[in-house]
């Protein structure tokens, strides 16, 4: 199969010319091809987009179903909203909840689905403070443990699986997690923490290369104390993880300050959605002013105000509005921050891969990796999506290729 364009995004060029897929790989590139290929070219080819904080999207959520099934949705129709690739995060639930989730993650990596990959799990607690919880169960908010972190890593059958963790890293216990996470490859993030920039400048050597959701869930920014929000923008060589860009939870002036700090070399895209239509009780939304409830085979959308709606939690156009997708966040942010292919191409793809260590096979477009692609206009409308080799479009059947 090739594929042409004007404008693919290399990591150090913009490419005229053939992408060149064999058994959901890029064989090669080339600068001219003589035989049949399919046409993109006035499109934008990007390396697929990799979202390493999503807990659910539309008809699927692994957080609130825990089962493989979610996660089989998930990878079937996250493809149209861009992304190629992900981590499954779970959240702040009690332990055996959240090795009900890492059985499920084992079922639908052994069961490798096609669509989008699900390349591991993003384990967002339980070791987060309760004062910055968020969303989460403050029950479940607990102090790191060893013991704890060694139950939940052994539990994997697939330990490659355990690839990402947010912690809270003033908490007592923490370094001993810290350290046990270095030593077994596993990237780690500050997130719903109240830790000072001291706390941080003395966890550091144990690994830390991040933040989780940037701004939402930490100490904020002061003068005399950077709090976490603070050290996010002050360390030169850690990560800032960002969730999508709505414009609520963080602000597009606040992520466009943090851009003109960082630049795009030290951001990670994410969308931190939840798959709120999956929801198994009730949630509730205080960012938005809604709640989510089951209600049989419904969903109810309670708003603040007294009106109600219900949706089909299984029908993928109902409920496919109901978070912003990445690929709409991506169109919010370019709207907002002036950012070019190559920025876009590092805090989707690139950058994600790197952190979570990835990069040999995804986050660019070379000889040898995953024929992930994103394919979209000059306006960031997405137009189709390479998973493996295997294009797929809102509506259509994967095509293999």
């Amino acid at each position: 199969m090739i594929i042409y364009s004007k404008h693919i995004i290399l990591e150090q060029e913009e490419f005229d010319g053939f992408i060149e897929i064999k058994d959901g790989k890029v064989k090669a590139l080339h600068k001219e091809f003589d035989g049949p290929y399919e046409d993109f070219s006035d499109l934008v080819i990007l390396p697929g987009f990799i979202d390493i904080h999503i807990h659910g999207w539309a008809t699927g959520s692994f957080w609130f179903e825990k089962n493989a099934g979610a996660l089989k949705e998930m990878s079937r129709t996250l493809p149209y909203a861009g992304v190629t690739s992900y981590l499954a995060a779970s959240g702040a639930d009690t332990l055996p909840e959240i090795k009900q989730s890492i059985k499920a993650a084992d079922e639908a990596y052994e069961a490798d689905y096609p669509g989008a990959e699900m390349l591991g799990v993003h384990l967002e607690g339980p070791f987060i403070n309760p004062q910055y919880r968020g969303m989460q169960r403050e029950e479940c908010c607990i102090l790191p443990s060893l013991s704890a972190m060694e139950e939940l890593y052994n539990s994997f059958r697939n330990k490659e699986l355990c690839r990402y963790m947010t912690i809270a890293v003033e908490l007592e216990g923490a370094r001993e997690v810290l350290e046990f996470c270095k030593s077994h490859n596993i990237q780690i993030s500050i997130g719903h923490s109240a830790a000072t920039l001291a706390q941080i400048k003395e966890m550091k050597d144990a690994g830390v290369g991040g933040f989780t959701h940037t701004f939402s869930g930490m100490r904020g920014f002061h003068h005399r104390e950077l709090g976490v929000a603070g050290a996010a923008l002050y360390f030169d060589d850690m990560m800032c993880e960002f969730a999508k860009q709505t414009g609520m939870t963080v602000s597009h002036e606040a992520f466009d300050i943090a851009y003109r700090i960082k630049g795009s070399g030290r951001i990670i895209m994410t969308t931190d959605c939840s798959g709120l239509a999956q929801t198994q009780t009730e949630f509730d939304h205080y960012v938005r002013k809604i709640k989510f409830i089951k209600d049989g085979n419904k969903v109810r959308i309670a708003h603040y105000e007294g009106r109600e709606e219900w949706i089909d939690p299984r029908d993928y156009k109902a409920v496919k509005d109901v978070e912003l997708s990445y690929i709409g966040s991506i169109q919010n942010m370019a709207r907002h921050t002036r950012v070019d292919w190559f920025d876009i191409m590092k805090m989707t793809s690139l950058n994600p891969a790197r952190y979570i260590h990835v990069d040999d096979r995804k986050g660019s477009i070379a000889p040898g990796k995953d024929a992930d692609f994103t394919i979209v206009d000059s306006n960031l409308n997405l137009v189709s999506v390479f998973c493996r080799g295997k294009e797929m479009r809102e509506g259509d059947e994967m095509r293999s290729k």
